[in-house]
């Protein structure tokens, strides 16, 4: 017969209580952040809609800046996370790169409010992002994953540009970015929605023939090795 299972100890269950409280604060202030940008959210709206008090949120995040910091650090933790999870070691590098291009288009397209937050946390160039000591901690696992692939390109002669990890990344963020970020006026002006169902698959792909076509061309700014 097997042993019973103790109940928890009140000590376990508050701190289960507290992490979930934490993380439905963060929850309402990513919400309340995204749409209302830094300036123009209140925790008294945050304190409303979780039905407590501003003194609780305070007593958990200390202030508006610190719970505008954990909102960026939990939404940065996600992507960083999937990065961490891309398993591409079995493919070429062509297949590999396109893999990687998509994870950033799925994950953008998929969290609309990060696009919104990063956006304005560039707005207030950087500065909570640049105070947090877990930001700076957390490196991004899609630069080594980048690296790893233009290596073994360049190696099997597949990809001829010189160009680095961080700057791949940048081509590749850049378009997934531009697609949510921009969809509205975007849309105003030329009549597209950049986010419809019926173009996704086919701006997902453009990506990846975007870069992959980048890599392996012989444009002026690119050496063949």
């Amino acid at each position: 017969m097997a042993a019973a299972v103790p109940p928890p100890t009140q000590s376990a269950k508050r701190t289960r209580d507290a992490a979930r409280t934490q993380a439905e604060i963060l929850d309402v202030a990513t919400e309340e952040f995204a749409r209302m940008g830094f300036a123009g959210a209140r925790v008294d709206e945050i304190a409303a809609r979780m039905r407590t008090t501003k003194r609780m949120i305070y007593y958990y995040f200390g202030s508006k800046d610190q719970l505008f910091t954990a909102v960026l650090e939990r939404a940065y933790t996600v992507i960083r996370d999937e990065e961490r999870k891309l398993d591409v070691e079995h493919l070429d590098p062509v297949s590999a790169i396109r893999r990687l291009a998509e994870l950033t288009f799925d994950h953008h397209e998929a969290h609309p409010d990060f696009i919104r937050l990063v956006s304005i946390e560039n707005i207030h160039e950087a500065v909570h992002v640049a105070a947090s000591p877990r930001l700076a901690s957390l490196s991004s696992p899609a630069i080594d994953v980048i690296g790893r692939i233009l290596e073994a390109g360049r190696e099997q002669g597949v990809f001829t540009a010189e160009v680095d990890a961080v700057d791949l990344h940048a081509m590749i963020s850049s378009f997934c970015f531009f697609r949510v970020a921009n969809r509205y006026t975007f849309r105003t002006l030329f009549g597209r929605d950049l986010t419809e169902a019926p173009r996704r698959e086919h701006y997902r792909t453009m990506l990846g023939n975007m870069v992959i076509s980048y890599l392996t061309s012989d444009l002026p700014g690119t050496v063949r090795g």
